[in-house]
């Protein structure tokens, strides 16, 4: 218990450090990941080839790597003096966005192709199809594999405490050079992840009552 009075303020600020990463890697991801599904439905073949290259890069990634390219390469390509913040948000975002795609993918061929067609004789284009008739549609089916995606980014994110930026495991580690028993340390830090995991599933299971079919 003394561990965790006496360093509450790091402790404070890694578990809202861990909070903003997940927030801001799961917004990235959302996006990212609705727009790539979007791209491997798509009638256009340059799209879907697009969209099948970058799940398969990514899903067939490790996420340690794709951090190592984001904190040693991206600065030198691309956003020069970026903040490990940006680029953490960077790495589990595009990582996770592929796993978002293929949820809202499989959410998407739920949906009964008469209704595209129904919409396509009404003279509606593509996207107008997807993001006005398919896709709340199909949202109902893909709440439930996106809740467990999310709560796995929430762990995933303690890598980025290994490049510096100062969430929960970064804690831990400081922690532990500090010579205080990893095991108290430890336990703190895992009831911190469940707050934030226990709190992700239940925002989900309050989304799919509400937006369950009655029965």
């Amino acid at each position: 218990m003394n561990v965790l009075l006496d360093y509450l303020p790091e402790f404070r600020d890694g578990f809202l450090g861990t909070l903003a990463i997940t927030a801001s890697s799961a917004l990235l991801a959302l996006v990212l990941g609705v727009l790539i599904a979007g791209f491997r439905v798509s009638p256009i073949p340059p799209l879907r080839a697009f969209g099948t290259a970058w799940v398969t890069v990514l899903r067939n990634t490790p996420l340690t790597l794709l951090f190592l390219v984001a904190f040693f390469v991206v600065p030198q390509v691309l956003f020069k003096g970026a903040s490990p913040y940006v680029l953490a948000t960077l790495a589990l975002g595009f990582y996770t966005s592929s796993f978002v795609c293929e949820a809202v993918r499989s959410g998407i061929n739920t949906v009964p192709l008469g209704q595209a067609e129904a919409a396509r004789s009404l003279g509606m284009t593509f996207s107008q199809t997807l993001g006005q008739i398919v896709l709340p549609q199909a949202t109902r089916t893909v709440l439930p594999p996106l809740s467990s995606i999310f709560i796995a980014l929430t762990k995933n994110s303690a890598i980025a405490g290994a490049f510096g930026y100062g969430e929960l495991f970064n804690v831990s580690k400081l922690l532990n050079d500090k010579g205080y028993a990893i095991a108290w340390i430890f336990l703190w830090t895992a009831l911190a992840y469940l707050v934030i995991t226990f709190a992700l599933s239940a925002l989900f299971r309050l989304l799919e009552r509400r937006m369950g079919v009655a029965r």
